[in-house]
Order: structure tokens, then C-alpha cells, then sequence
């Protein structure tokens, strides 16, 4: 069974002047320990599938599952807490905790203590290389790359089976870019998650176990 999928998702987006079909009978199936790209142009409609698959929009048509079970029937925010977790693109820190307090935040949700939390988010914070930062900052205070590296770390504090990660590595440098893929790549295959990651980079995307291309609205698997 699928860890998460989509089925037959369409979605319309309506402005004053025309409608976009941003999503046009979307069906793709996702499993634990494998590394997913979703690659596409601007416009095809990859950040609106993966607004869906996080439950964060409602499909006007087709579903979206996991483990069998509709995002509906979970209740969207019950399945980005427990199933899903997602990284922006923008970030979404909290500007006033603390990026120690930031990775620790999921982790502080299904009320894991205190004196577990810090330990695991100062391990993660060193996994996604900022361990000489002060975790006393907040972060405003630091520069956009090390911002997207707290929310990378925040992401994976979450014990939910699958990562949605939109162009994770867009705002950092080749060196920890790579660093980032290849912690996806052994969160796939170490830890058995599945990660599911946005990209216009091909070298990511040729790294990717699967890659699923998007063009006008419309989904097909490569190779």
C-alpha cells in the first residue's frame, strides 16, 4: 500500500479574468523509502499537488490518501501533524521563538518533554550544518541560507512518514545544498521515509529514485 497518493485530482483556479486548471486528473502513488522529484515548469501545477498531498487546499475533484485513508476523512491538520511534514520555500519560521525552540516546536505539539526535544533539535540543527550558530538567535538574525537550513531541520523533528519539500535547496550554496540532498537521500533510504521534493535543479532530480514530471496540469513518471 502507499504511504500517500493521489487519485485523479483536478483543481481550477479562478480569477477575475480566467480560469487556470492547475491540476487536471493528477493520479501518483508515493512509497516509504524512496526518493521522489517532481519536476516541471512554472505554472504546471507541481506546488498546487503539493498543497494537496499536505492537505493544505481541498481538490474540486479526486482525493488524496494515505495509507488508504482520505485527507478527509484524517482531517488536514491531523495530517500534517502525524503524516506529513512539509518545508517551504518561504521558510514559515517563527520570528519569535528561537531556532532552537523553532526544530524543537513539532516535537513540543505531540508533547514530547522538554529534556528529549532540545537534545534531538540541537542534533538536527548540526545535521543541517549549523551547529556553530548560537540556537539563542532567532531568525531574523540570520542570513536567508541558514534560515531555510532551521526550517529543514524543523521538518525533520516530525516523525511523519513523509518529507514535502519545496525546492529545498533554492536559497543555499552548491556545498550545502549537496549536504541537504544527501540527508534527504539517507533519510529515504536509512529511516525509511518517503521524500518528495519540488526541484527545477536536474542534477537533484537525477538523483531522485522516481521522477514525476508535470506539464499544464498533467502528471507522467519518467523512465
Amino acid at each position: 500500500m502507499s504511504v500517500l497518493s493521489a487519485e485523479e485530482l483536478s483543481f481550477t483556479y479562478q480569477s477575475k479574468y480566467q480560469k487556470v486548471h492547475a491540476l487536471n486528473n493528477v493520479s501518483c502513488n508515493f512509497e516509504l523509502g524512496r526518493f521522489y522529484a517532481i519536476v516541471g515548469q512554472s505554472g504546471s501545477g507541481k506546488t498546487t499537488l503539493l498543497s494537496m498531498l499536505a492537505g493544505l487546499g481541498d481538490p474540486d475533484e479526486g482525493r488524496v490518501a494515505s495509507e488508504g485513508r482520505t485527507v478527509r476523512e484524517i482531517g488536514s491538520e491531523r495530517h500534517r501533524r502525524e503524516n506529513v511534514s512539509v518545508i517551504y520555500q518561504s521558510f514559515n519560521l517563527f520570528p519569535h521563538l528561537t531556532i532552537l525552540e523553532n526544530v524543537a516546536y513539532p516535537m513540543r505539539v505531540v508533547r514530547v518533554p522538554m529534556r528529549q526535544a532540545v537534545p534531538r533539535a540541537q542534533e538536527l540543527l548540526a545535521a543541517v550544518g549549523l551547529e556553530d550558530v548560537d540556537p539563542r538567535k532567532r531568525p531574523a538574525m540570520l542570513s536567508g541560507g541558514q534560515q531555510q537550513r532551521v526550517a529543514i531541520a524543523r521538518a525533520l523533528a516530525s516523525e511523519a512518514k513523509v518529507l514535502l519539500a519545496d525546492e529545498p535547496t533554492g536559497n543555499l550554496d552548491s556545498e550545502n545544498g549537496r549536504n541537504i540532498i544527501t540527508l534527504l537521500k539517507y533519510l529515504a533510504k536509512e529511516e525509511k521515509r518517503c521524500i518528495i521534493v519540488i526541484t527545477h535543479d536536474r542534477e537533484i532530480a537525477a538523483q531522485a529514485d522516481v521522477i514525476y514530471r508535470m506539464r499544464d496540469g498533467k502528471i507522467e513518471m519518467e523512465g
